[in-house]
């Protein structure tokens, strides 16, 4: 399983009344981790846009264990977990600077056409990314 990890200054916006980053700020750093696991594997999203195809969230689940506090660093880590060639199951750990857990994620993603809204398969649409997401997907 190949996994990137990706580092995030927290900042005081991202914070909420009490000192700790709010919870909705979670999904900017998946994206965040996403993009630079998509990057880690000589993907490039911007040219898959550019060919029509765009990859919306269909789910997101997270579990909050730690909070994250204003001018600590997110440590995003980033993998596949699951890859059937059509929907791709990203998983994330998200750490303090002390290494300790402070949030657990999936989320489900699917390609689709940009226009319809259809369904593309990766393996005839993308090979490469194909052939990458199946070699670095976990075990």
């Amino acid at each position: 399983m190949q996994t990137a990890t990706t580092e995030v200054p927290v900042r005081y916006a991202e914070t909420d009344q009490m000192g700790v980053v709010y919870h909705a700020n979670y999904l900017v750093y998946m994206e965040l981790g996403r993009t630079a696991l998509i990057e880690s594997l000589g993907c490039d999203y911007v040219a898959m846009e550019d060919a029509g195809v765009v990859s919306p969230v269909l789910e997101v689940q997270i579990k909050y264990r730690k909070p994250l506090r204003y001018g600590e660093a997110a440590r995003i880590k980033t993998w596949i977990e699951k890859y059937d060639g059509l929907r791709v199951v990203y998983g994330y750990e998200i750490l303090n600077p002390r290494g300790e857990l402070c949030a657990t994620a999936t989320s489900v993603n699917v390609c689709v056409d940009k226009k319809t809204f259809m369904p593309v398969a990766m393996k005839r649409s993308f090979p490469d990314w194909h052939r990458v997401y199946e070699q670095a997907k976990k075990g």
